[in-house]
């Protein structure tokens, strides 16, 4: 058992673990805890109860989670005058499914964000949102119960790489006459800068998560978001990468839009999944007046 200075293991739990890439969950699992600041505080202790209640429900007493506290945030900080503490890291590697509340982002912390930093430090690439509508909560759509959609955002590269500097800073102003001088741009001296990396491996395996979830689920369409028409080497080259994974992985699972009408005259072939792409701007306005049609 690990050796921790301010993290008690639970003496009732057993960690999960990993097995030919699929979780090995036992019957009192232990989970690690970020429990928040601010409202975290409370939030959080009303999630585990949910949680608790539902796992109860669900499997009448034969599993319970074994609940471990850890700190990052101010509860870190009160106790090892760090923000985000190398065993709080440790311990969530080790256990591999960890709970967070939200996080104050320290002023003069050496932290942009904890956020993000706890993001890339544990690589956690893929964020996953489910989105459906429950009966009976208010709507301002005509249909909300056919939104029923998974989200795959890109969680470390992007915006999210968190790479900026402030305006009026000596590095903002080393960046900012580099470009101009260097590469001609012509930005205002009064500007903040922020870098929006996208690389073929951080899109490629997030498009192939995003793609085997739908097979997994039989799911019918993959849809590529992005805002190519404007940035062409990041977010148009997202596309084009996405449709390499799509087009050379799982080639004999998919069709794509244009081969949907240049091969297949409209008609999806039977147990195919359709790739596609939109505009991000398309998009928003899409998956309210064509719900059903958007998957994953």
């Amino acid at each position: 058992m690990p050796n921790y200075k301010h993290i008690e293991v639970p003496k009732n739990g057993k960690p999960i673990t990993v097995r030919n890439k699929k979780l090995n969950i036992p019957a009192n699992p232990i989970i690690p805890v970020i429990e928040g600041d601010g409202i975290g505080r409370d939030i959080m202790k009303a999630t585990r109860r949910v949680v608790d209640a539902a796992v109860e429900k669900t499997y009448k007493g034969r599993k319970k989670i074994a609940w471990m506290d850890v700190y990052a945030g101010e509860s870190a900080f009160e106790r090892y005058k760090e923000w985000l503490p190398q065993e709080t890291v440790d311990a969530i590697k080790k256990y591999i499914v960890a709970l967070k509340g939200p996080l104050t982002t320290p002023i003069g912390g050496g932290f942009r964000s904890l956020n993000v930093s706890l993001r890339q430090i544990l690589n956690l690439y893929a964020c996953v949102r489910p989105v459906s509508y429950f009966k009976g909560v208010g709507s301002p759509v005509t249909h909300p119960e056919k939104m029923d959609v998974v989200i795959f955002r890109e969680n470390t590269e992007d915006v999210y790489s968190g790479i900026e500097w402030k305006k009026g800073t000596k590095d903002v102003k080393k960046v900012i006459n580099w470009l101009n001088k260097t590469m001609k741009t012509s930005i205002r001296p009064d500007s903040g800068i922020g870098i929006k990396p996208i690389s073929v491996t951080g899109t490629k395996r997030l498009v192939r998560k995003a793609i085997q979830h739908a097979i997994d689920n039989k799911l019918p369409t993959v849809t590529l978001v992005h805002k190519g028409n404007i940035m062409k080497y990041t977010e148009g080259a997202f596309r084009d990468w996405g449709y390499q994974v799509a087009t050379t992985e799982f080639r004999k699972k998919i069709v794509t839009e244009d081969e949907l009408w240049d091969k297949y005259k409209g008609k999806m072939p039977k147990g195919k999944i359709l790739i596609k792409d939109r505009i991000a701007d398309s998009i928003f306005q899409q998956i309210l007046t064509r719900t059903d049609e958007y998957d994953v």
